[in-house]
């Protein structure tokens, strides 16, 4: 078993290593010698097909998840975005960081969820901003970690427990795993660069609407992805014909057609099975809901105001049920979940192993 573990590691060890390697050929070749347009894209198309397959070679769910998501997903958006010298890995006059400039932050910027915060602060209350923000950020991350661990231990008791009460532990379970694995790369990324980062997730749990949860709450890495790659140009095309009022809306539900249909193809990799379409219905849910909300509120001139504590319980109970019926069911019918649990033990029995105790 402990076999196992070294070679998937092993395994983990070389897929990276390839990821770097391509990024160093597209950051000294393709950058430097190829113009933008479908010509820089064509020459990226090895690097697409590599971030593509890497994840293949990953069996744990803890390993792979994150590789799939890092790679297929943000990945490859980042990098068909730069083909037009667009997104976060070009040069741009409102940023004071220039990746053309540096080849680490070029390939921390194209395999990390991380988003660099601009600061208007001088250089002294900068650093005395960096050095608190990220005390803040261990310490939240340390909170973050120690629910999860009592979490953990709850499925221990799993056999006790109402099956509905399971799934509302999963929505946690969920948040916190995405927060904690997504901070951990930020704190990498942090390393490497000396730099501030923008934080991926602004407490989800506080957002009064669906617009507040999904476009400036929850994992604002994949919105500002979203935005610059599927939004925005669907909004160029749709509000000289729809108008001011009516153009976002097809850049709203496409987007979360798009958001769906990845999650469609991470769940294929964390699954290996035929795709349902249920989480791709999760989202053209949100989609919908989400754009009727923006217009009722237009159409309102938000005047209708509810409660917040109202606001919130019925945005959060709309996501948290939508997502016991259509984001979990594919997890659970594929032994995911049992899979992603299990492994905290062996991993627990891995490094016990390895540090003699």
């Amino acid at each position: 078993m402990e076999d196992d573990h070294d070679d998937e590691i092993q395994t983990f060890i070389k897929v990276w290593f390839y990821v770097v390697l391509s990024l160093v050929y597209t950051y000294f070749i393709v950058s430097k010698l190829i113009p933008k347009g479908f010509l820089r894209l064509f020459f990226l198309l090895p690097v697409f097909y590599l971030f593509t397959i890497l994840p293949f070679s990953l069996n744990s769910f803890h390993l792979g998840a994150p590789t799939a998501f890092y790679l297929i997903w943000l990945g490859n958006f980042k990098l068909l975005l730069f083909s037009f010298s667009l997104g976060p890995l070009s040069s741009s006059s409102t940023s004071r960081f220039d990746p053309s400039k540096s080849p680490v932050l070029f390939i921390t910027l194209a395999c990390l969820p991380i988003k660099l915060k601009e600061s208007t602060l001088k250089p002294k209350i900068k650093e005395k901003s960096q050095n608190k923000n990220g005390r803040n950020q261990y310490l939240s991350l340390g909170l973050e970690a120690l629910i999860l661990s009592i979490v953990v231990k709850i499925y221990d008791y799993r056999e006790y427990l109402n099956p509905n009460a399971i799934l509302v532990i999963y929505c946690l379970h969920l948040y916190l795993g995405l927060e904690i694995t997504l901070a951990m790369s930020g704190a990498i990324a942090r390393t490497m660069l000396g730099q501030d980062l923008a934080p991926v997730f602004d407490q989800p749990y506080l957002s009064n609407s669906l617009q507040e949860f999904w476009g400036r709450r929850w994992n604002l890495m994949v919105n500002s992805i979203l935005r610059s790659a599927v939004y925005d140009p669907v909004c160029c095309i749709s509000t000289p014909v729809l108008g001011k009022r009516l153009g976002p809306l097809p850049g709203v539900f496409l987007t979360f057609v798009v958001s769906g249909l990845m999650h469609e193809v991470l769940y294929y990799y964390m699954t290996r099975v035929d795709p349902t379409w249920e989480v791709t219905w999760f989202f053209v849910i949100q989609g919908v809901c989400t754009s009727l909300e923006g217009v009722i509120k237009k159409s309102l001139n938000n005047k209708l105001q509810l409660n917040r504590w109202v606001s919130r319980i019925l945005t959060l109970g709309f996501i948290s049920g939508t997502g016991l019926w259509l984001f979990f069911p594919q997890f659970i019918r594929n032994g995911v979940d049992i899979k992603a649990i299990g492994e905290y033990g062996v991993m627990l029995e891995f490094v016990k192993n390895k540090l003699h105790l």
